[in-house]
């Protein structure tokens, strides 16, 4: 049975040692760790995978065990997971579909290891995407005069379903926090990284009227804060003077799948650690 572990706590010598001896007191090889101490904020990060022998090991014994032995004394925030709990992703969209394909081919492919019970949408106009894939989708409008009861009906769905996550690809709605404070660092979003020099409904028109040299895109938790949660991914690409803004438009498109893409999986993987409103991605 493989685990992982991820711990946050002050820093102190001796915690990797004490970690792994307990792992390996408790019949555990440890496979994978890596680590890292904030020293401004004098905080210790670390995830380790280990593997244990699944017939003789007990998940609730190590649990409690770890709890008071190492836990209670270092003051340790952790979390313990092991590979056979597939986390449930709920994806929320609009009207564009490039990241939705994305992430659809990817589940398909086997290279997204969750479940996808449902998609949620403002829209209808990807409802043929989802039957493409046999995923159930739901059309839940949201106005002005609405937004509270839609997201009434969003959380139904996301408890009924026992949601893990959610994943924003491009949902073209402002999340409030009757959701955000259930899926705290749980809430994905994508958006171009124009913010907040060129913000507004055509970011692209005018980053190309400003003739920038690069464009990117962030891939990011969600807070009340709009586009300003844990930054979890970004890349960027280069334009020029020979680029149309269809261009700009398409290599932005392209990066958003791509970055969005790989928030997921370190998420999935449970390779991010949110701390002071920023994260530890683990190697």
């Amino acid at each position: 049975m493989k685990t992982t572990i991820l711990i946050n706590c002050p820093d102190q010598p001796g915690i990797i040692c004490t970690v792994t001896g307990f792992i390996h007191s408790h019949g555990g090889n440890v496979i994978y760790l890596d680590q890292h101490v904030d020293k401004q904020a004098d905080i210790f990060f670390m995830r380790v995978e280990s593997d244990f022998e699944a017939s003789t090991f007990s998940i609730a014994s190590f649990k409690k065990e770890f709890e008071n032995d190492l836990a209670l004394p270092y003051k340790m925030k952790w979390s313990f997971n092991t590979d056979d709990m597939i986390p449930k992703m709920a994806l929320f969209v609009s009207k564009y579909n490039h990241c939705l394909y994305d992430l659809l081919s990817r589940y398909k492919s086997g290279e997204l290891k969750v479940e996808i019970p449902f998609i949620i949408s403002n829209h209808s106009d990807l409802k043929d995407i989802a039957d493409q894939f046999d995923i159930p989708f739901y059309h839940i409008p949201v106005t002005k005069e609405t937004k509270a009861i839609a997201e009434d009906k969003q959380l139904i769905l996301l408890k009924e379903n026992q949601i893990d996550f959610i994943v924003l690809a491009r949902y073209m709605q402002i999340v409030s926090s009757k959701i955000i404070d259930q899926y705290t660092n749980r809430i994905i979003n994508i958006h171009h990284s124009f913010l907040p020099a060129f913000a507004g409904a055509k970011p692209y028109h005018a980053a190309f009227k400003r003739g920038v040299k690069i464009i990117g895109a962030t891939s990011h938790y969600v807070t009340e804060a709009l586009d300003a949660g844990p930054i979890i991914e970004q890349d960027v690409t280069t334009v020029s003077h020979s680029h149309a803004i269809k261009d700009f438009i398409a290599k932005g498109r392209d990066l958003e799948k791509i970055v969005l893409s790989r928030a997921v999986k370190l998420h999935i993987q449970r390779k991010t650690m949110v701390y002071n409103n920023k994260t530890v991605i683990f190697s």
